[in-house]
């Protein structure tokens, strides 16, 4: 099975966009490195890499550790991901996938 060339964009991703590059893009809408506006439907693969390459920069600066965002930061994070784990769920997705390995 081939790959697409480019991204359908994160309101029509799998899962809920429960995905590395549904996550991705909420990151970058968390370090406003992309309006919330923006799906990055029609993304090729190069567009997402520089953004995940992005996006990691961010963490970097605070560890990787939500805790250690700034506080508007933290906030807009805790909106955007709760936001998105609702839709997810509600499109049918359950995080069993996420934690098979776990069990």
């Amino acid at each position: 099975m081939t790959r697409p060339d480019t991204y359908v964009g994160v309101d029509a991703d799998i899962n809920g966009a429960m995905t590395t590059i549904g996550r991705i893009i909420r990151d970058a809408w968390v370090f406003e490195l992309l309006p919330e506006t923006e799906n990055c439907k029609g993304w090729k693969r190069s567009q997402i890499e520089n953004l995940l390459h992005k996006v990691n920069a961010e963490w970097d600066k605070y560890g990787c550790m939500v805790s250690q965002l700034p506080a508007p930061v933290r906030e807009r994070h805790q909106r955007i991901h709760a936001a998105a784990i609702t839709r997810a769920k509600a499109a049918g997705w359950s995080g069993e996938y996420e934690i098979i390995d776990e069990k």
